[in-house]
């Protein structure tokens, strides 16, 4: 089926979920809490149904869809166009099948909410899957700002508590600055040259200097994507809202909203400034910022025992991964980091819901305070934890440790050696810390942490989600769980995901079909299957390692005596860290701007 014949779908995704939050609203009063739930969740599987269908019409070429017929006439547009390729189509069938797994979770875990919760939710998806599969950088702000609406109020959910305000309030700040900064810059790209969609600046900009305006908007537009995608050091706000935000909230946010800044990052680079501002003068930027993310985040991320704020530094850590593979910008180092990204939000998502469901039952996350609670090697959520922690690891066959795998080779391949070391080191780092965490709280084994201790969480004390405490955790939350944990693993070892992911990062760098298809018609040139991506013997051994490297650092964390006295040396250096993540929106503020003049200063010396 030609890819054309399916574009229609791809308005109607970021339609439907829109106008189905205004009957929740309108009707939610009106009939009985299930039924809302069923239609929330009907809503995703329709939207997750369409989106699938686009990513596999995609997968031999692009779907194009121009609002009322307007299309370009000689390369000028004014219409409104979506471009529907793999990884937007991609992202936005994730984004789809993560809100599944997320509303049916919330069925039982948060009952008493009401109806405003299902329609956020859906304005949540509506602004993801706009925003993935926009073809305009104007219309990509406006899906931006909705996306960032609706998750900022689901973050402050619970407005009768000050954590949950706060957390809001800070990452509604912090992202809206973001947004006006990127803003700004889109100002300056159509003063200059009187276009928003991406492929018409993109040719507007061919063949120009890279002067000051055109690298001013660059910074601009991507620091309000870098913001969002939670960068060093535009992080802060993350952990804060993670901490407070309903678990299920959360699942979206580390699954694949802060992904979505990444490849807007990515999308924006290759198609509108490539030719001005090349690879090879953005390459130092991106690498940078991407280690700098990975290292502090895992660093961080060890030094927690609030399991969410743990999981929140991890994505951190991840996301600074994904950043290098898109830095290196080849075919098969962007594949790699859709593997990366498909495997980590089933993992991640699965590994949210566990906490969450500890919740629940304890109404604590505090590593210390659940310590032996979790019920053994008979309970569920015991194997979820600690397969989920390996995985996270890198361990084979899983999704991720294939996303790292074809990732490693590829920054190996394209000369920097050195990030495979990278790679091992937070992978086992961020799998480490989960590890140590599903120990002491589900066998009950190692050192406990003392209230004092400096893996403690700063802030986050409200602990409550739930008005109920069950005894048991409802079936369909564990449904929800292991559909995320399957789905993660899944990607690992489905042949497909890997030749869709191939051929969809032969598609998303080729700039110049992107531009021929959308702003002519123009059908992509043929080309031959793209070459295959998947498990190596140096792969598969590199997976073990950050594995077996995991379980060492659990281990050095849960035995006392010599161990304890080493980790001791580091206690100045992560209270520092926590001093600097400290809470205070004017901080955060302030890390925005300074994060903003880094990343003029990397790419604004070389090119001028």
């Amino acid at each position: 089926m030609r890819p054309e014949s399916l574009s229609g779908l791809a308005p109607l995704a970021v339609v439907l979920p829109i106008v189905a939050a205004g009957l929740v609203l309108v009707a939610g009063e009106r009939v009985p809490r299930p039924a809302v739930d069923v239609f929330a969740i009907g809503t995703a599987v329709v939207v997750a149904t369409l989106t699938s269908a686009l990513v596999a019409a995609t997968v031999g070429g692009r779907a194009v869809e121009w609002a009322g017929g307007w299309r370009p006439r000689e390369g000028v547009s004014v219409g409104v166009v979506l471009v529907a390729d793999p990884f937007g189509a991609g992202l936005a069938c994730l984004a789809a099948l993560l809100s599944c797994c997320a509303l049916l979770y919330s069925y039982r875990y948060l009952e008493d909410a009401e109806a405003h919760y299902q329609a956020l939710m859906l304005l949540f998806l509506a602004g993801m899957t706009g925003f993935a599969l926009s073809g305009d950088l104007f219309n990509m702000f406006v899906f931006f700002e909705l996306m960032g609406a609706a998750a900022y109020a689901l973050t402050g959910l619970r407005i009768e508590e000050p954590d949950s305000v706060q957390g809001g309030f800070n990452f509604a700040v912090v992202n809206s600055l973001g947004a006006y900064l990127m803003l700004t810059g889109i100002g300056l790209l159509y003063a200059r040259t009187g276009q928003l969609g991406l492929a018409p600046l993109g040719a507007a900009l061919s063949g120009r200097p890279a002067d000051g305006l055109v690298v001013a908007a660059f910074v601009l537009v991507l620091t309000g994507f870098l913001v969002k995608a939670a960068m060093v050091p535009l992080h802060f706000w993350l952990a804060d809202a993670h901490a407070v935000a309903p678990t299920p909230v959360c699942v979206l946010m580390s699954g694949v909203m802060v992904e979505l800044g990444v490849y807007a990052v990515a999308r924006v680079h290759t198609t509108v400034f490539a030719a001005t501002v090349p690879a090879s003068a953005v390459r130092p930027a991106f690498l940078t910022l991407g280690v700098l993310t990975a290292v502090l985040g895992s660093v961080m991320c060890l030094g927690q025992r609030h399991l969410k704020r743990l999981l929140a530094y991890s994505t951190i850590a991840h996301v600074g991964l994904f950043l290098i593979g898109v830095a290196i910008g080849d075919p098969d180092s962007v594949a790699g980091t859709a593997l990366y990204v498909l495997g980590h939000a089933g993992v991640k998502g699965a590994l949210f819901l566990v906490a969450g469901a500890l919740l629940s039952r304890f109404q604590t996350l505090d590593e210390g305070q659940l310590y032996g609670r979790g019920g053994g090697w008979r309970n569920t959520g015991t194997w979820y934890f600690l397969l989920g922690g390996l995985a996270l690891a890198g361990l084979p066959p899983a999704g991720p440790g294939l996303g790292k795998a074809v990732a490693e080779e590829a920054a190996e391949a394209a000369g920097h050696p050195w990030l495979v070391a990278v790679f091992v080191l937070v992978s086992a780092a961020t799998g480490g810390a989960v590890l140590r965490a599903g120990v002491r709280i589900f066998l009950g084994r190692g050192r406990r942490p003392s209230a004092a201790h400096p893996e403690q969480a700063t802030g986050a004390a409200r602990e409550s989600e739930t008005e109920s405490r069950p005894s048991r955790t409802p079936v369909t939350m564990l449904l929800a769980i292991g559909l995320l944990l399957a789905g993660g693993a899944a990607v690992g070892v489905v042949p497909a995901l890997a030749a869709g992911a191939s051929r969809g990062a032969e598609l998303f760098t080729d700039r110049d079909g992107y531009l021929g298809q959308v702003l002519s018609g123009a059908r992509p040139a043929g080309t031959s299957a793209a070459p295959a991506v998947g498990w190596s013997p140096a792969g598969v051994l590199l997976g073990l390692l950050s594995a077996a490297l995991a379980l060492a650092i659990a281990a050095l964390f849960l035995r006392p005596g010599p161990a304890r006295a080493a980790l001791a040396r580091l206690d100045g250096p992560m209270l520092l860290l926590r001093r600097l993540h400290s809470g205070h929106v004017g901080d955060y503020v302030a890390w925005l701007f300074l994060g903003a003049a880094l990343l003029a200063a990397l790419v604004g010396v070389p090119l001028l």
